[in-house]
């Protein structure tokens, strides 16, 4: 037998490789995972669950897992935000549209009151805006500094993405 045959892993060892799986997408170790009996909710010291790192990092397959075996659609990071609002800052409009057919509230705001709808229009993602504002995305809402979606476009000088949200560019 080799050590590596002979390595039994603690529970945070292996809870530390689902994360690890959700992360990089894979789908199949993520299901024996929970299948094995692992929550499909749980998250690193950062806050960051599974699904949040699922989507993140692009993966579709494995977030439909996470979401087919009951992971809260809404949960929260360590900063409050929600797998949507890191969606919606890289762009992922398909992992955006599966987010919100599975229930994902458009408008959560993470602890300084930011939506989804301000991280995409902070960062240009002129498609996703779209996506959200359809979803029902409230653009006049404010941070925790007063700032709307409409303001931080403007902040950020993309003309095209204030005409989206209802301002003159």
């Amino acid at each position: 037998m080799t050590d590596q045959e002979d390595k039994t892993f603690d529970q945070a060892e292996v809870e530390a490789l689902f994360l690890n799986a959700a992360r990089d997408g894979e789908t199949d170790l993520v299901s024996e995972f929970i299948v094995a009996g692992l929550s499909p909710d749980l998250a690193n010291d950062k806050g960051h669950s599974a699904l949040i790192l699922a989507t993140y990092n692009g993966h579709a397959d494995t977030a439909r897992v996470l979401l087919n075996a009951g992971a809260s659609i809404d949960q929260r990071d360590a900063k409050g935000a929600t797998a949507l609002a890191g969606v919606a800052f890289k762009g992922g409009v398909a992992l955006a549209k599966l987010l919100l057919e599975a229930g994902a509230t458009v408008d959560a705001p993470n602890t300084v009151g930011r939506t989804p709808l301000m991280f995409a229009a902070m960062f240009g993602r002129r498609d996703m805006v779209r996506l959200l504002l359809e979803a029902g995305a409230d653009p006049a809402m404010k941070d925790g500094e007063g700032q709307s979606a409409r303001d931080l476009a403007t902040a950020q000088g993309y003309p095209e993405m204030i005409t989206l949200l209802g301002g003159d560019a």
